[in-house]
């Protein structure tokens, strides 16, 4: 089975790469983040054309998440459930897709560390953990999927220097996210590759994609089960370039089925 994750920043911007994307790679299974598109607009139909059935959690211009496969999509679950004040946001859905449960997260950017944006990042984050400890076990084949807006170690920026004081690579945050991992979750990319210098986002402004610029903040975590069956994982930075990309660029793992 082969999974990505995408953050395209509009799905309606991106849609025409997207599809083209979709062809020349082959996914089973896109989790994608900041579709931007209502729940009444988003393709549907266009996707179906290509064999594949979507779930999509959308609220207009503002985040948005989404589930697409050709391999079964049942048991939908819109949000974190049980979430106190953190599910209103479209940032997360949840489904099963061919016997493994995908989560599609779009985690809060935090902003800055002295704002009520940050401590909303914080919450939200122990609130991923308790639906995953919800709603799996970590023995099933389960994969979380998304932009999580932090860098989990210092290799996954291209400065720590630049960095210092940001968020995105603050040791709360990177202590909530390890809390999430401890679950009985492996980092994909990391399985296989060990050096700093892999980013998935590069700022559109200043050429940072060019500048090797970036950081590593989208990632396909896996179950036990699924790491044991991994095949190879990549960044496909292909999909950073050319004509209005998306500042981010997928991850994409293949596995063979536990």
């Amino acid at each position: 089975m082969r999974v990505a994750t995408w953050n395209v920043n509009s799905l309606n911007a991106r849609m025409p790469r997207f599809l083209a994307w979709i062809k020349e790679t082959g996914p089973d299974v896109v989790c994608i983040q900041e579709t931007k598109l209502r729940p009444d607009v988003f393709p549907h139909l266009e996707l179906e054309q290509l064999g594949y059935e979507a779930a999509h959690f959308g609220q207009g211009q503002w985040n948005g998440v989404a589930v697409i496969s050709r391999v079964g999509l049942t048991d939908p679950i819109i949000g974190i459930e049980g979430a106190d004040g953190v599910s209103e946001e479209a940032r997360a859905i949840t489904v099963n897709c061919g016997g493994v449960g995908i989560m599609s997260v779009y985690v809060p950017n935090g902003r800055s560390l002295d704002s009520d944006h940050y401590s909303y990042k914080l919450k939200w984050l122990m609130e991923l953990r308790n639906h995953l400890e919800n709603n799996f076990s970590p023995t099933d084949n389960v994969i979380v999927g998304g932009d999580f807006n932090i860098a989990p170690t210092d290799k996954d920026v291209w400065s720590v220097e630049a960095m210092i004081g940001n968020t995105h690579v603050s040791e709360p945050e990177r202590r909530a996210l390890q809390n999430l991992i401890d679950w009985g979750l492996t980092d994909s990319l990391r399985h296989f590759y060990d050096e700093d210098g892999i980013f998935t986002w590069w700022d559109h402004r200043g050429g940072a994609f060019h500048k090797r610029q970036g950081l590593r903040i989208d990632y396909l975590l896996v179950s036990k089960p699924i790491e044991s069956h991994l095949n190879w994982a990549l960044v496909d930075r292909n999909a950073r370039k050319g004509d209005k990309p998306s500042d981010h660029a997928p991850v994409v793992v293949d596995f063979s089925m536990p």
